[in-house]
Formats: structure tokens, C-alpha cells, sequence
């Protein structure tokens, strides 16, 4: 496994979208494309529901192992003014969409959503929900940064229909903690855990991450450990992406060689894998463990998993709207990005102008290597019509999936292309083989993270 780890292990995208963000045609898009895609996706299914994803950016201190766009600040007075122009902005896609849409998903993302007070979120959900209709089972759910998540926090939401929070661990080391400028101690997850619990939320997550500064096997097994003593109902155990190229990335506070080696991070990965499907966790897509009885673990046996820029989801919706800086929202048939900065943000909203900045237009080949790529991520496997036609150099694709196939990863049928046991880890890999752009324009720099 070790030389298929040193082979493997390169740069490359985690395809939460097809086409990947660096690869988008945003000189062929337009604002007023973005918005014909919307309506053309909400018009289609207004009874399945949309999707929403809800970017509040700011952080009191900055975790040095965050990639996310966020604004570090202090000053809670602006959160109201950003809450408000939230709701404006929801206010416009109504608008746009012309009836009320019934709203299946909500996740609030971060920045550290618990930055803001319980009041001003439940005032958010409540605004959202004023011009839309819930839908009968709803999956709403939030990040919480278990230092300042209160149960007040957790109430206010629920109140309001939330019964998923996922809470943000990385890893119980001191000295993993300092460098990551994540100090949180066991005592104050365990509290938030439990609260959920009491409150009645159906499921809890926890964030575990491997291959950070100056992490061993020993302290991602002791994670494990203390993680499995609070048995959340699903957990997910990413893969550090170093990529300190970004603006704005702490990651500089360190160097590459305070990262344990591929090999070391392959060995803590595999391990975790064990002991988590010991400990009675399903392995479900990528990076992602679930108690049988939980949702996700679920639609993965049902075959209904999905993912999008919110990550996994028991349930696909045609139609995702991104709300806040920086969200990228999904119509199924393109992309579209908003500004990433507060202050142009909040001016274009109050002018009535939806905040985007860039955007993807899918051609038909776009959306037919989504769907590989999409179903080797939710399910190891994706199937072809014989003589598929649609994806003009569908036999370069094979040609990219003989090596792996001789490697053991895959197996290829005629129409079909499964991924092994032995390659699962390797699923970013896979899918990169479908990955037509990717291959036609080899990019010049380094845009991604290592896949292993």
C-alpha cells in the first residue's frame, strides 16, 4: 500500500462540484444566465424542495488549519446588520423564483455560525422562513465550535427546526491544538454533546482531521478514543488540506515539514478507518463514518446519497441557493459564486442587486461527468450507456482508469466502473480520471491538495 501511496498522492480537487471552481468558464457566464438556470431548476420540481447554504463568516481567532473564507473580528455589533442583509438576500431569490419555495435543507456554515448570538440566528431562520414553507421532514443543520456553542444555542435553533449539529474536534493534542490555534478541551465537547442530546437532536457529528502539524498515530488514536467514549451519531475524518497559497491562510505558521509524512498520514488514516468501523461506524462516501441508524449511513444504502458544496446529504435537491459572502449556489445546471467581502456584499444587496461574482454554465458534457464523478464519490460506482455520446472523449477516460485498474482500485465492465476496497482511498484520484478539464489544461500552478 505504501508505493500506491507515494504514487498516488498528488495534487487534486475533492469535487464537492464538476467542473472544479479554478476550471469554471466565468467569462461565458452572466448574472442573468445564473438566474435563468435558478428558475429553470426551481420551475422543474417546486414540490422536492430547495437546498440553502448560509455563509456567516466571522471568527473571534483564526484556526490556523482553515482554508474557509472568514473574517476574524470581535466586534458582535455586526452581526445584526449581516443577518439582516442575509434575509434581503433571500429576499431577492423570491422574488425571483415568484412563489413560495418549500425549503428541504438548511446547513449554516462558517466562519464559526455560533459566533453570533442565539438570538440573531433564530431571527435569520425566522426571516428565511417568513417567505418560504418547511418542508414535512427538514434537514437543517449547523456548525458549532464547541467553545462558545451554549445551550442556548442549540435551543434556539431547535426551536426552530434544527436537529443536526456538527461540532469541529480536530484532534484532543495540546501541542496539535497550539499549533492550529484550536485550543478546546475535552470537557467542552463533551458538554455541547450532551446538551444536543438532552434538547432532542437527532444527530451529532464530530470533525476529526489527520495528517496536522506535528500529529502522530498515537494522537489520532487517542482522538478516536475519547471521540467513540461520546459515540456521535456520525463522524467525519478528513484528510488535512495544506494549502497555504490561498489569501488570507494561516497555514503559513508553520512548515510543510511540521506535517507528518504521506506515508505516516496514510498509516494514521488507515488506523482511524479501523477503529472507527470497530467501534460499529459505517464507511459512507468519502472521509466519512456513520452509526447504522443515522441518516446518512442510510442513503448510502439506499443509494439516495448525495454531495455539494454543503458536503454529504441523505438527500439530493435539484436546486441549492448560497446565501452570505463567499457561498456558491447550485441550480444543477451552474454555479455561481458571491462576492467575497462584507462590505461590497451588504452594498449590493441594499441596491437589490444578487451579490454574485463569478459562475459556471454546465454544457452537456459538463453534466454528464458530474454524474460519474458524483456517483463514484456517493456510491463507488458509475454506469454508462454502451456508446455514450455526450462526453466527446469518453475513451480518454478509459484510458485513464487502465492504471488504476491495474493497480487494483477499480474494476471495469463494459458500461460500468467500480471502485474496490483497496480503492477507496484513492476515490479523488478516480474520479480525477473523469475529470476531462482537468486533463485538457494541466494547470501551471499548484491549485489543489494532496489527494492521500
Amino acid at each position: 500500500m505504501c508505493h500506491l501511496v507515494q504514487k498516488y498522492n498528488v495534487p487534486g480537487p475533492r469535487y464537492t462540484s464538476y467542473p472544479t471552481v479554478p476550471y469554471w468558464d466565468s467569462d461565458g457566464f452572466s448574472g442573468k444566465l445564473w438566474k435563468t438556470s435558478v428558475l429553470k431548476a426551481f420551475q422543474e420540481n417546486p414540490e422536492d424542495g430547495i437546498s440553502l447554504y448560509i455563509h456567516l463568516p466571522f471568527c473571534e481567532s483564526m484556526c490556523t488549519f482553515c482554508g474557509c473564507h472568514k473574517r476574524i473580528t470581535k466586534r458582535h455589533e455586526l452581526e445584526l446588520p449581516y443577518i439582516k442583509t442575509v434575509i434581503k438576500e433571500w429576499q431577492l431569490y423570491c422574488d425571483l423564483l415568484g412563489s413560495k419555495p418549500v425549503v428541504k435543507e438548511i446547513h449554516l456554515g462558517g466562519g464559526t455560525p455560533t459566533f453570533f448570538s442565539p438570538e440573531h440566528l433564530k431571527l435569520l431562520i425566522e426571516g428565511i422562513l417568513r417567505r418560504s414553507k418547511k418542508a414535512d421532514d427538514p434537514q437543517f443543520s449547523f456548525e458549532g465550535h464547541p467553545n462558545n456553542t451554549t445551550k442556548e444555542h442549540l435551543q434556539a435553533l431547535f426551536d426552530v427546526g434544527f436537529r443536526r449539529v456538527c461540532l469541529g474536534v480536530q484532534d484532543y493534542n495540546e501541542t496539535v491544538q497550539k499549533a492550529i490555534n484550536r485550543i478546546q478541551p475535552f470537557e467542552n465537547v463533551k458538554n455541547v454533546t450532551e446538551w444536543a442530546r438532552e434538547i432532542g437532536y437527532t444527530s451529532v457529528g464530530h470533525d476529526i482531521i489527520y495528517g496536522l502539524p506535528f500529529q502522530t498515530t498515537t494522537d489520532v488514536k487517542r482522538t478516536i478514543l475519547k471521540t467513540n467514549a461520546l459515540k456521535p451519531d456520525r463522524i467525519a475524518f478528513y484528510s488535512y488540506a495544506h494549502v497555504p497559497w490561498l489569501k488570507g491562510n494561516g497555514q503559513r505558521g508553520y512548515k510543510e515539514t511540521d506535517l507528518p509524512a504521506s506515508t505516516e498520514k496514510k498509516k494514521q488514516y488507515e488506523m482511524g478507518k479501523k477503529m472507527l468501523t470497530d467501534f460499529g461506524y459505517k464507511d459512507v462516501g468519502m472521509d466519512h463514518f456513520a452509526l447504522p441508524t443515522d441518516s446518512l449511513c442510510i442513503a448510502m444504502e439506499k443509494g439516495t446519497l448525495h454531495r455539494n458544496f454543503m458536503g454529504y446529504s441523505p438527500s439530493k435537491t435539484k436546486l441549492m441557493i448560497g446565501l452570505g459572502v463567499s457561498s456558491i449556489g447550485d441550480s444543477w445546471y451552474g454555479f455561481a459564486q458571491n462576492v467575497k467581502s462584507v462590505e461590497e456584499y451588504e452594498h449590493l444587496v441594499s441596491h437589490g442587486v444578487i451579490p454574485i461574482y463569478r459562475g459556471h454554465i454546465l454544457t452537456e458534457e459538463d453534466q454528464q461527468i458530474r454524474k460519474h464523478i458524483l456517483n463514484l464519490m456517493c456510491r463507488f460506482e458509475t454506469n454508462w450507456e454502451f456508446g455514450e455520446t455526450r462526453i466527446s472523449d469518453f475513451q480518454k477516460i478509459i484510458e485513464n482508469l487502465s492504471e488504476l485498474e491495474s493497480d487494483g482500485l477499480v474494476s471495469i465492465g463494459p458500461t460500468h466502473v467500480k471502485v474496490t476496497e483497496k480503492g477507496r482511498p484513492f476515490v479523488r484520484n478516480i474520479s480525477m480520471a473523469f475529470d476531462l478539464k482537468l486533463h485538457r489544461k494541466k494547470p501551471e500552478t499548484r491549485l489543489f491538495s494532496m489527494t492521500v
